[in-house]
């Protein structure tokens, strides 16, 4: 129905299990990843972005779409260092979830990165974001005021608050 530069909006017919057919439009994504940047003094890296579509600024982690054929941890690495200017010494994947199963096939890769050193960022064309700390305490109480309300930093939020607890899933 419509291919864009990295999403294409598709409309299937679909046997259903009586026997019957219907049909399905939903769209097709590379995936993304998020990143859950944590400082020597155990701030989170955090980003106030504006966004198009509900034309409005949220509070996110640092995130990216997964070029064609790239490997997640590269993703990863790149988006946190055009973003933020942050380079990692140790990454640690915390979770894969599937933010809109509904109607796309987008999945999200979430990273825990630590070790962090400054080299400045280098965003992409058109991209404006401004760049600041956040303790995880404080993050999770934002999510309660809904200051925080964007769903991949809520879920990645709440993963990096059970592995950091000690929860083995």
């Amino acid at each position: 129905m419509y291919e864009g530069n990295f999403i294409q909006v598709r409309k299937d017919s679909v046997r259903l299990p009586d026997g019957g057919v219907s049909s399905r439009e939903y769209i097709t994504h590379p995936g993304a990843v998020a990143v859950l940047a944590m400082l020597d003094n155990g701030n989170l890296v955090m980003e106030r972005q504006f966004r198009y579509a509900p034309r409005r600024e949220f509070i996110e982690l640092p995130a990216g779409k997964i070029d064609h054929g790239e490997e997640i941890l590269l993703t990863a690495q790149r988006e946190l260092l055009e973003e933020t200017g942050y380079v990692a010494n140790e990454w640690i994947h915390l979770a894969t979830a599937w933010p809109c199963i509904g109607y796309a096939d987008e999945r999200m890769e979430y990273f825990l990165a630590r070790g962090l050193t400054n080299q400045g960022r280098n965003l992409d064309h058109g991209e404006f974001l401004e760049v600041f700390e956040l303790s995880l305490p404080e993050a999770i109480e934002w999510i309660r005021l809904g200051k925080i309300n964007e769903s991949k930093t809520i879920v990645g939020l709440f993963w990096l608050e059970k592995y950091l607890s000690g929860w083995q899933g």
